[in-house]
């Protein structure tokens, strides 16, 4: 699967090594191309994930506020309800597509 804006390949990974959570397609971290994304300052903490950490992404001199987010450190409860450890795994939003 692929996360995508426009042409530009934002992430890539078998849709075996993805998690689904509340509708969202997270990507294992070494799938991301992370020199497409910066840290935002936006705050969030969810409450049964924890923490939230959300990143703006880079399109050419365009940078996209608060488009991809992970959860550096999830609360560990939240592991049974997820079914697995998705620590730094990055889901993506708004013109961002995540296709097949």
């Amino acid at each position: 699967m692929k996360a995508l804006l426009g042409d530009l390949v934002l992430a890539d990974s078998p849709q075996e090594d993805l998690v689904s959570i509340e509708g969202n397609w997270y990507f294992p971290p070494s799938s991301v191309n992370a020199d497409l994304l910066t840290p935002s300052a936006t705050p969030y903490t969810c409450a049964w994930k924890g923490e939230c950490q959300y990143f703006s992404v880079k399109n050419g001199d365009q940078l996209l506020q608060d488009r991809a987010f992970s959860y550096p450190t999830p609360y560990p409860a939240s592991f049974d309800r997820v079914g697995m450890d998705y620590s730094n795994y990055v889901a993506f939003w708004k013109e961002v597509k995540v296709v097949e």
